[in-house]
């Protein structure tokens, strides 16, 4: 050990790390239709919301109309919020809301947000975890309430979830920029630099190349290096595309990126983008383009109502994409729009 002797002041050094915390929140709203059907059903079987994303993680609200204690004697409805995708000591803040239906805003809420100073965030340990209360609310007092109305009740719960990060001083910093990879290749692709094959569709003619052609689908790669490929082929015809539909897919082999409606319409061709994107799905079924399917699939999740649920199913079942028939199904599911809903 130095002794003061040796201590010199010019030689005392100093840092300083600082511990944040964020909170990510987010809320999900789930409404119980057909209360009086649910009881019954037993001691710690429950219903559950659809999952909901918060902070990365997903989540689901868990309604016990029995309750989940045997020891309550269905005396009370139970209700928990609960981790509903992988993670480990996930910690979070949670508020559990019954709403009062009547207009009055007295809702009946649970909140760790108030206490979260007292005694700090909680911790999930593993999916399946939950928060909440077993007692939530006495029954016999719910069902004389406000908050059951025309045998329904809505839940609120509001989700944060925790992170932390030590910030320490930075010394140097350089700033990267986002790839430019996608322009790159686009640029290689309209300026026709170094094709090597030709594709008539239609009317038109497109170039491109075949090693980047191959490198993003598992059918063009057979056409062109396959055990029955032709490498050494430069023109092919297309038959079974538009020509502008085929333009839209060799921009996003080239981008990675669903083009925009704009950038593929001509004078002689004027679609809608939910037109497009419904040709393009097919297109890449056809070619094995997977992620350009998934792009496609969610795009015309938002594009679904009465008038076009018909139609966005068929394609859904044409193309076997198990996802998008779910979402379908689901909507012509709801009484309000199963009557509205064309069948062309």
């Amino acid at each position: 050990m130095a002794s003061a002797a040796n201590f010199k002041p010019g030689d005392d050094t100093s840092s300083c790390s600082i511990f944040l915390s964020e909170t990510v929140n987010g809320s999900h709203r789930f409404t119980v239709q057909g209360y009086s059907l649910a009881k019954g059903m037993g001691v710690g079987k429950y219903i559950m919301s659809d999952t909901f994303t918060v902070g990365g993680y997903e989540w689901a609200i868990y309604f016990y109309p029995d309750g989940k204690n045997p020891e309550d004697n269905s005396m009370y409805v139970s209700v928990f919020i609960a981790l509903a995708s992988d993670g480990v000591d996930v910690r979070a803040l949670f508020e559990l809301s019954m709403l009062d239906q009547s207009g009055n805003g007295n809702n009946k809420v649970h909140s760790h947000f108030l206490r979260a100073l007292e005694s700090g965030p909680y911790t999930l340990k593993y999916r399946g975890s939950m928060w909440g209360y077993k007692r939530f609310f006495r029954r016999n007092l719910l069902e004389a309430s406000d908050y059951l109305k025309d045998d329904c009740l809505v839940m609120y719960c509001k989700v944060g979830v925790v992170t932390n990060h030590l910030e320490c001083p930075k010394l140097r910093t350089i700033s990267v920029p986002p790839s430019d990879m996608g322009r790159g290749f686009k640029d290689l692709l309209v300026s026709k630099v170094g094709c090597d094959v030709v594709f008539q569709v239609g009317n038109e003619m497109f170039k491109a190349h075949k090693l980047i052609l191959a490198a993003r689908s598992p059918v063009f790669r057979a056409q062109f290096f396959g055990l029955v490929g032709n490498p050494n082929i430069d023109k092919l015809v297309i038959k079974d595309i538009d020509a502008f539909i085929f333009k839209a897919m060799l921009l996003f082999i080239y981008t990675d990126k669903l083009p925009d409606v704009d950038e593929v319409e001509s004078t002689t061709t004027i679609c809608s983008s939910t037109v497009m994107v419904q040709h393009l799905l097919a297109a890449a079924d056809l070619y094995n383009l997977d992620r350009l399917k998934l792009l496609c699939e969610s795009e015309l999740c938002k594009a679904i109502n009465i008038d076009t649920v018909a139609t966005i199913l068929a394609l859904a079942e044409q193309h076997h994409c198990p996802q998008l028939k779910a979402i379908c199904l689901k909507f012509t599911a709801n009484p309000e729009n199963l009557g509205g809903v064309y069948y062309p």
